[in-house]
Order: structure tokens, then sequence, then C-alpha cells
């Protein structure tokens, strides 16, 4: 072999090499979304729609490519209700009076939970009391147990009911099942109120300073000396300030997703 072709056989060597180092990889990445359509002002069942987004890559040389799937609506901002439905409310016992929502108003149901699996007993045992009273359901629109799951009360469409000396006409009530005369809220509860009062002040236009305890309105201790102090103080509007900031979508689920969490609730 001649000195000349040496070099062109050298040459062919080096550029197969090359062509092999730099092959081409691809890869594909399938992502299931669960999306919830919102409910409207008054809560309803809405069945989940799954949209399923495929991203393929391609990966040249030493690229490195990671796939993000984005939705709407981030699962950060969402905010699920678990509907009547699935907790096992009993049906509504008579008839509701309407209402529009100006004011935000902070309950506790005065009594420790002490195991988190029997918050929807609890509820169910709530609302059994206040139609017991010849109310016609739950008198809050939402509740909170100590794990942050939110859950639908009667509809915000329907003045709330109370024992106390107060018309709660206009007010949007949330409920946090507890004790907090005699415990602290769990921060997971907490943070759910948290986000259900910026919900609340987004949704009616309600100035998060002017959220109050039971107690602003009539003679009680409710929501709890260790609840009422982060309302006294501030501290609950400024949270809701920042979380608000973030905006808030409120979901209601039902059907087969809300049942599994009511089951995995009461485990």
């Amino acid at each position: 072999m001649t000195v000349l072709s040496r070099r062109r056989f050298l040459a062919l060597i080096a550029a197969g090499l090359g062509a092999a180092a730099c092959g081409t990889q691809s890869n594909a990445i399938v992502t299931t979304v669960a999306r919830l359509t919102p409910s409207s002002s008054s809560p309803s069942t809405t069945p989940a729609a799954t949209t399923t987004v495929t991203t393929s890559t391609a990966a040249p040389t030493t690229t490195t490519t990671t796939a993000t799937t984005t939705s709407a609506t981030p699962a950060a901002t969402r905010l699920e209700v678990i509907c009547r439905e699935a907790w096992g409310a009993l049906p509504v016992a008579g008839d509701f009076t309407t209402q529009t929502i100006d004011q935000i108003t902070i309950h506790h149901t005065a009594v420790i939970l002490d195991e988190n699996r029997m918050a929807p007993a609890r509820i169910r045992q709530h609302q059994q009391f206040h139609q017991s009273r010849d109310w016609p359901d739950l008198a809050y629109h939402f509740m909170i147990d100590a794990e942050g799951n939110v859950y639908e009360g009667r509809p915000v469409t329907a003045v709330g009911d109370t024992g106390t000396d107060y018309d709660p006409t206009g007010h949007l009530l949330i409920c946090c099942e507890g004790n907090f005369d005699e415990q602290d809220i769990p921060d997971a509860q907490y943070e759910a109120l948290v986000a259900m009062v910026s919900w609340g002040a987004a949704e009616y236009g309600v100035d998060p300073a002017t959220v109050q305890g039971h107690r602003d309105v009539a003679a009680t201790s409710c929501p709890g000396e260790n609840l009422y102090a982060r309302i006294a103080d501030g501290t609950l509007a400024g949270d809701v300030a920042v979380a608000s900031s973030e905006g808030r979508e409120l979901t209601v689920i039902c059907g087969g997703d809300a049942i599994d969490r009511i089951a995995q609730i009461e485990a």
C-alpha cells in the first residue's frame, strides 16, 4: 500500500467512527393529565375528563432533552372540593334562602378530631344534628378536615344557619373540623383554609383584611383562640394575599375519584 492510499484508508476509518459517535436516539414520553371543569357558584357534580399528551424528543449527539407537560391550570392552584354525594350527605330537608356573598366568616366545630379517618363520619353527624334543628342542611358552605381535605356543604348561594345571635346572610361560611381553643390548627388544614379564603375573596370581591371569625359577629369563642389569633393579628389576611397572587380554581370532584378519596381518608 502506498503512502497516499494509506492516508486515504485512515481518513475513511476516522469518518466511520465519527458517524457512529453521532448516532441519533428517539425517546417518546406519554403523560396523562386528569382535568376537571371548575364548578359554578353553586357547586355541582362534574365528571372528570382525561387528556393524553404525547411528546416526542430527539436527542442528537450528546444533548439531553427533558419533556415537560404544561396544563392550562397548574395543579398547585387547583382547589379540589369533595362533593356531597361522595361524603354521604343526606338530601336537603327544606328550602334555602338565597344570598349574595359579601363577607367570609370562619368557624370551628369545637370538637377535637382525634383521628382524621373519622372526618367524613363526623361531617355526616354534623349534618344530621343541624337538620334535627329544622335547618334544611349542614349549616356551612365548606368543611375542612385536619389533613386539608375540603368537603362541599350547602350551596354558596344559600344563606347559612347559626345557633348564635347574628344574621349570616351574605356570609360565606367555612368551618374547620376541630377545637382550636384546645389544640393548634394543623398545617395542612390551615393551608387549605388559606386556599379556600383566597378563592372566596377573589370569587366574591371580598377584601382579605375583612375576613372575620364567628366571634366577631356573635357571642361565642368560635373559631377557637388558636385559630382566631391568626385572624386577629392579620396572619390569615397576609397569607391569603400571597395565595391570591397565585390564583385559585375551585373544582368539585365527584364520582369514582371522589369516592376513592373518601375511602383513602377513612382507611
